[in-house]
């Protein structure tokens, strides 16, 4: 966990409520503010923003077939709505003077909130599932019945003198709710922004911590007090920060759609290329076109080390600093001239040697370009050996850093496991016999022991990836089985 990440929410929330908690201490401070008009601005843009936000995401949700970016949709399209009821409300604006806003203001958070929480929730969750079976008339349904209900409200507004919300003991009610609904959403989607780094994560980090800011105001402030005001602009600042977000997500892929299917995938091989930093991006598309096998090859050892990391219970900035790290392990190779690295017989002791640069050049290219060291353990450690024979560095035992052990497990396994021009692939169960005979010499055994009993539990671990991904056949081979294991 990096402290920074969770100072910015963590200050994002304080800093306001401290802010309105001054102000109410000092009531020549805390003037008050009658600006019906102006108030009626403010909630329409507010409004019209969580539209914008709630279409773009609506369409996109449409597209992927995904319930949790519908119910991202209908967090905003739930705060739109409510929230123009309570501006259209304004005491004496267009209407008399009612329980209406304050009904309506509280309505519009608690909706907004529970709808990011359900989006946060586990796909596999009963609750997910029941809703699921109404996915293609969620949204629909759920924005007309709530334009009726506001259209109810505005035209008979003392009916919500039923329903008391901006009274105790209710509104503290819903003030909990509120509280814990958002704090668990941004636990969950923090969680998610260890592993991925996606922009629209912080977004939903900082609106939910504003949420919960605007909540207090709204049970605590005084109407048309200088420090009331200030829950119209936080709800303001989360609909630009949820902008913000959507449009730096854009960036990730240059697709609205795509960037928020990664958001929520489940799908190992997106959560591995929507995570991709430019500068690795990058340098995967040069080592494909130097060498198509190492490209494929790359993607596999990639899904193996994440499944292997996961198994070894590593927080999610390890397992994100692995996936960048193993998609480009074998990069150096870059500067390997293609006459050794594509020779078809066994390599003498001078290409060998030449061959075993590689990890040494990895890592010095890779830490100009602002790699962390994660990153670059992987790259220059994955041939090291548990008993100080690898190289380049000839480390032994947890010498090797824990993320160049798992790598090297998963290298290994993929490099027998494949298909070559000049041989078969080994069987599962051969390799597995190959990593269990070279524990403790070549392999940590923690790691080989952690990789049987995953592939013991789900062989999909390992068929998926020699299913899906697959090299583009070229016309070179490589050196034998053990060599290849050695050296790719």
């Amino acid at each position: 966990m990096r402290i920074g990440d969770v100072i910015g929410p963590v200050a994002a929330i304080v800093a306001p409520y401290f802010l309105f908690e001054y102000m109410r201490a000092h009531p020549k401070l805390d003037i008050l503010l009658s600006l019906p008009s102006g108030h009626f601005y403010i909630v329409s843009l507010v409004a019209v923003l969580s539209t914008i936000i709630a279409i773009a995401v609506g369409i996109s949700g449409n597209r992927v077939r995904n319930i949790k970016v519908c119910f991202l949709s209908l967090a905003f399209i739930s705060l739109a709505e409510v929230f123009s009821v309570h501006g259209l409300s304004t005491p004496n604006f267009l209407i008399h003077a009612s329980h209406l806003p304050g009904v309506a203001s509280q309505v519009s958070l608690l909706l907004a909130t529970f709808w990011l929480w359900m989006s946060s929730l586990s796909s596999d969750s009963l609750l997910i599932l029941w809703v699921s079976r109404w996915k293609s008339g969620l949204i629909p349904v759920w924005t007309v019945a709530l334009g009726l209900i506001g259209l109810t409200g505005l035209l008979f507004p003392h009916m919500l003198d039923l329903i008391p919300l901006d009274r105790n003991p209710l509104r503290w009610m819903a003030t909990g709710a509120i509280v814990v609904l958002n704090l668990m959403t941004m636990y969950r989607y923090y969680q998610s922004y260890r592993f991925s780094r996606f922009p629209l994560q912080t977004a939903i980090i900082y609106s939910c911590g504003w949420l919960i800011v605007a909540q207090f105001i709204i049970v605590l402030g005084e109407t048309w007090r200088l420090s009331w005001w200030l829950y119209h602009l936080l709800l303001l600042a989360s609909m630009i920060v949820m902008l913000t977000g959507l449009w730096k997500q854009y960036g990730v892929s240059g697709s609205l759609t795509m960037s928020i299917r990664a958001l929520f995938t489940n799908d190992p091989l997106e959560r591995i290329s929507s995570c991709l930093s430019p500068s690795v991006r990058a340098l995967v598309l040069a080592t494909e076109e130097k060498d198509t096998y190492t490209a494929g090859h790359n993607l596999r050892v990639t899904l193996y080390a994440l499944r292997l990391g996961e198994e070894m219970q590593l927080p999610p900035e390890q397992l994100r600093a692995l996936s960048q790290g193993t998609i480009v392990h074998d990069v150096g190779k870059i500067n390997i001239p293609d006459a050794i690295l594509n020779k078809p017989g066994r390599l003498t002791p001078e290409e060998r040697g030449i061959i075993e640069q590689h990890p040494r050049k990895g890592y010095e290219m890779c830490r100009t370009l602002g790699f962390m060291k994660e990153e670059l353990d992987i790259i220059r450690s994955h041939h090291e050996k548990w008993d100080g024979t690898g190289y380049p560095d000839r480390l032994k035992g947890e010498q090797i850093p824990l993320l160049a052990r798992i790598v090297a497990v998963s290298d290994v396994y993929d490099a027998l496991t494949s298909t070559r021009s000049y041989r078969k692939a080994w069987s599962h169960t051969e390799a597995i016999e190959f990593l269990n005979e070279h524990r403790n010499t070549h392999f940590d055994a923690a790691c080989v022991d952690a990789w049987k009993r995953i592939c013991d539990r789900d062989p999909q671990v390992y068929r998926y990836p020699l299913h899906v991904i697959s090299d583009n056949k070229s016309n070179y081979s490589r050196p034998a089985a053990v060599d290849d294991a050695n050296v790719s």
